[in-house]
């Protein structure tokens, strides 16, 4: 279990939102759904650069209340940082949510 006091991160949980394009296609954007606290670590050994990447991907741990929605589709926003959800878990009987994300560096 967690101490609720390491949730020192405050991050924005934004939900796809696609409209049509007026071609046929869609546009993907994104809307506030929620502000919530969390635990944001950086796994270890797990940074790197693709061979035909342009930037690196850090991959991070994140940690909040249970009680949220989601889907991969959704993604977390610190700032300018986008957390890309990779998947995640339920721990101690749904009271907390374990995030695996990604995000580009630079």
């Amino acid at each position: 279990m967690i101490d609720p006091g390491r949730l020192n991160t405050r991050l924005t949980l934004q939900a796809p939102v696609e409209s049509d394009d007026g071609q046929g296609g869609v546009v993907r954007s994104y809307a506030p759904q929620a502000v919530v606290w969390a635990r944001v670590v950086q796994h270890a050994a797990r940074e790197g650069v693709d061979a035909d990447a342009d930037r690196a991907m850090l991959r991070v741990a994140i940690t909040l209340r249970g009680g949220v929605a989601l889907t991969r589709a959704h993604r977390l926003i610190d700032g300018a940082r986008i957390y890309r959800i990779v998947s995640w878990r339920k721990r101690d009987a749904g009271t907390w949510l374990e995030i695996d994300a990604e995000t580009r560096l630079g």
